[in-house]
C-alpha cells in the first residue's frame, strides 16, 4: 500500500503568486543561514502575512512590504545560540532574556544592510503587543506599524500550530479560540481601565478575523486534497479487486494452463512488494485508508462550520 502521502498544512495554492525581483530574492536568501525550523516558521508566517492582508484588502505594494517584514521577522535567531533555540523544556529566566534579543539583533542586522533596511521593523516590532505588554520596548497601539501587528498575529498562530503539532485542520478552532482570548483584554482591565488602549487586547482583532478566513480557505483546501487522495485509493483499490477476481477465477481452473493464464494476469496488476500471498491484506488496508479519509472529511466539514462561527 502507498503510504508517502502528506498533506501540506500551508498550502502554496492559497499564496499569492507574486514575483520576486531580485532584491527580494537577495533577502529571502538569508533565510538559509536560518536552521531549518526557524526557516519554515518565517516561510508559513509569511505566507500567512500575505494571505491576511488580502482578506484585509490591503493595497498590493504593502501585501509585499508585509511579506517581506514577515520573511525576515525572525532573522536575529541566527545569533541565538542553538542550546537556547532547542532547549528541550522551558528557559530559564536568563535564557529567555536572552531569546527576547532576537528582535533587537534582527532589527539591527536589517539596518545595517541598504537592502534590508526598510523592512526591519517586522524584526524589531513582531513581538509588540497592543495592551504594552510586549517585548522588546513594550510599545502599544498605534505605536506598533501596521504590518507588525498583522505579522504579530501569524507569528502566534503558527507557533502554537507547531508546538501542538497539528498536521490537519480538525479541532483547529481550539487555537484560534485560544487566540481570541489573546485579542480580548481581561475583564478587570476593562473595568479599571475603560478608555486605555490597553481595551484592545493584545493582538489586532481585524488581523485575527481575517486569519479566521484564511484557515477556512485551508481547511477546505485539506477537504480537496483528501478527496483527490481518496481518488487514488480508490482506483488501487479497484486494481486489488481485479486481481481478487482473478485469484477466484484461478482457483476454479482445472488445468495448469488455465491457471498459468490467471496467474499471469494477477502478476501484471501487482504493485511495489504485492504478491499472491499478502494482496488480500493491501485490499483490506486500502478499505481501511478509504474509510478513514472519508471520516477526516466529515470532521473537517464539521470544523468548518465550527470556525465559520468565530469572532472576536
Amino acid at each position: 500500500m502507498q503510504t508517502n502521502y502528506q498533506f501540506d498544512f500551508y498550502s502554496p495554492m492559497n499564496f499569492s503568486n507574486y514575483s520576486l525581483n531580485k532584491s527580494m530574492r537577495y533577502q529571502l536568501a538569508l533565510l538559509d543561514n536560518l536552521d531549518h525550523l526557524t526557516k519554515r516558521h518565517c516561510e508559513n508566517v509569511a505566507n500567512l502575512t500575505c494571505r491576511i492582508c488580502e482578506y484585509l484588502g490591503c493595497k498590493k505594494h504593502f501585501i509585499l512590504y508585509a511579506t517581506m517584514c514577515a520573511y525576515l521577522h525572525d532573522i536575529g535567531k541566527v545569533f541565538i545560540p542553538h542550546k537556547i533555540l532547542f532547549k528541550d523544556g522551558r528557559l530559564t529566566d536568563e535564557e529567555y532574556e536572552l531569546m527576547k534579543k532576537h528582535t533587537i539583533l534582527g532589527y539591527n542586522l536589517c539596518m545595517n544592510d541598504e537592502k534590508l533596511k526598510m523592512f526591519a521593523e517586522g524584526a524589531l516590532y513582531h513581538h509588540e503587543c497592543l495592551d504594552g505588554t510586549g517585548y522588546p520596548n513594550g510599545v502599544s497601539g498605534k505605536d506598533i506599524p501596521y504590518a507588525s501587528q498583522i505579522i504579530h498575529v501569524a507569528d502566534v498562530y503558527d507557533a502554537l500550530v507547531t508546538k501542538r503539532h497539528y498536521t490537519t485542520h480538525v479541532n483547529i478552532s481550539s487555537t484560534l479560540q485560544d487566540l481570541i482570548k489573546e485579542s480580548t483584554p481581561p475583564s478587570e482591565v476593562v473595568a479599571l481601565d475603560a478608555l486605555s488602549y490597553s481595551n484592545s487586547g493584545k493582538i489586532n482583532k481585524k488581523a485575527l478575523n481575517a486569519l479566521f478566513k484564511v484557515v477556512i480557505d485551508d481547511t477546505l483546501y485539506e477537504i480537496s486534497s483528501t478527496k483527490e487522495y481518496i481518488s487514488h485509493l480508490k482506483n488501487e483499490l479497484s486494481r486489488l479487486i481485479q486481481i481478487a477476481e482473478f485469484d477466484i477465477k484461478r482457483k476454479k481452473q482445472k488445468s495448469e494452463k488455465g491457471k498459468e493464464y490467471y496467474e499471469n494476469g494477477m502478476k501484471s496488476l501487482f504493485a511495489n512488494n504485492e504478491n499472491f500471498d499478502n494482496y488480500m491484506n493491501v485490499l483490506e488496508d486500502y478499505k481501511t485508508a478509504i474509510d478513514n479519509k472519508n471520516n477526516l472529511i466529515n470532521d473537517l466539514y464539521n470544523e468548518v462550520k465550527i470556525l465559520k462561527k468565530l469572532k472576536c
